[in-house]
């Protein structure tokens, strides 16, 4: 298979980033039960990350190529293992910020290789939208396995820093997609760099186009949309669902599966179907999804749960949306990235990851002061306005694409 060392190293550093980014709604539970710190201080983590991943990823998508797909990589795998290692020997809540600042950075130079590298080992716009997807979907995966294998560390009776073992096993993880990035051979070629400031201002250039715009409002509502459910449903299960907290993340994790198994289907689907069509169908049945499930979530009464069949029926049918949402993000940026020079993607993968950084922030903080106002059965029909606008954005990308 072509380009096979490659696409196994895009597919292991995603893995390995996705479990730690993912990794702080665990941390914000355990700075609060472990370092004694208060909610709003805990809170911060997210925008520490999110903040860390917007800026760097704005100031490396120029010069990336410069500095070399896989040696940036390879510093970004260098830097979080000894964050993990940090996190394991410091065991304070400033090694926490030190582990979110490290992958934040780290993440966004990640991201924009791989975002760039997918337009140089593909030929074709439907190879490069069904990896687009497979990557996302190994990413997916990634998160899933950060929420069932760690806490698994917690049970310890005896020990009560035995989580801390986990970074112990991600700094192992780390070590072995270290080297066999190491040994993979990148035959990517990068142009001499004319300097960072002339490098930036190339990528600004790239605003001339109204297709970024239309691309970059895409990602932040996407992302915006993404995270705002993602972060919240655990609390719209708690409270608004009347589960217990426990049975609340777990029931959470189905959002996960369903967007891996969604972006899994699609990766496949896509080399037949055109984007355009599976996006348009998917944000519609999201938007009916919201419709008929989120009337179930009113006046939820406390019972007994013995068995799936007790639980409400919205805890695991509005989870389902994470089917209709996974094919959105990897189609459309497999779409855009395709249709402008190869030597663009690196700049345009760097605004890419900004915005998305911006809008998933936005989102979980948009969720959380609206939730008590609103109340938990009416905060996620706020998502049939970014889904609605997402709906009229794909005809314009799908326009504007045929045009270039």
């Amino acid at each position: 298979m072509k380009n096979t060392g490659i696409k196994i190293s895009l597919f292991i550093i995603y893995f390995v980033f996705a479990a730690l980014l993912n990794s702080v709604g665990i941390l914000v539970e355990r700075s609060q039960t472990i370092y004694k710190v208060a909610k709003p201080d805990a809170a911060f983590l997210e925008l520490f990350k999110d903040l860390s991943i917007a800026i760097m990823a704005f100031l490396v998508g120029s010069f990336l190529p410069r500095l070399g797909f896989k040696r940036g990589m390879l510093i970004s795998l260098g830097v979080v293992f000894f964050a993990c290692l940090g996190m394991y020997f410091g065991n304070s809540f400033w090694s926490v910020k030190l582990l979110f600042l490290a992958t934040g950075l780290s993440f966004a130079v990640v991201k924009v290789s791989v975002f760039a590298l997918i337009g140089y080992i593909t030929d074709t716009k439907k190879d490069h939208s069904s990896l687009m997807n497979l990557i996302e979907t190994v990413f997916m995966i990634g998160i899933i396995f950060m929420y069932v294998v760690f806490p698994l560390f917690f049970n310890d009776d005896v020990d009560k820093n035995a989580w801390l073992r986990g970074y112990l096993l991600m700094a192992g993880l780390i070590a072995i997609a270290f080297i066999i990035i190491l040994f993979s051979k990148f035959n990517i070629e990068s142009k001499p760099s004319e300097g960072f400031t002339k490098d930036f201002s190339q990528m600004l250039r790239l605003f001339a186009k109204p297709l970024i715009w239309v691309f970059v409002a895409f990602a932040f509502l996407y992302v915006m949309t993404e995270q705002g459910i993602m972060t919240w449903l655990p609390t719209f299960n708690k409270d608004t669902l009347k589960l217990d907290a426990q049975l609340s993340s777990q029931m959470a994790v189905l959002l996960m599966v369903s967007i891996t198994l969604g972006r899994f289907i699609t990766g496949i689907i896509a080399k037949k179907i055109k984007w355009f069509y599976i996006s348009i169908v998917c944000v519609v049945l999201a938007i009916v999804l919201v419709l008929l499930v989120l009337p179930l979530a009113k006046n939820v009464e406390v019972i007994q749960i013995n068995s799936i069949t007790d639980l409400p029926a919205v805890s695991y049918l509005f989870p389902l949306i994470g089917l209709f949402l996974a094919p959105l993000y990897p189609l459309v940026n497999s779409t855009v990235l395709s249709s402008v020079e190869k030597e663009k993607h690196s700049s345009l993968a760097g605004i890419l990851t900004f915005f998305s950084a911006i809008g998933g922030t936005l989102g979980s903080l948009l969720i959380g002061n609206l939730f008590d106002s609103l109340g938990g059965e009416k905060v996620f029909y706020l998502s049939l306005i970014p889904f609605t606008i997402m709906f009229i954005i794909f005809f314009v990308i799908n326009r504007l694409t045929k045009a270039s």
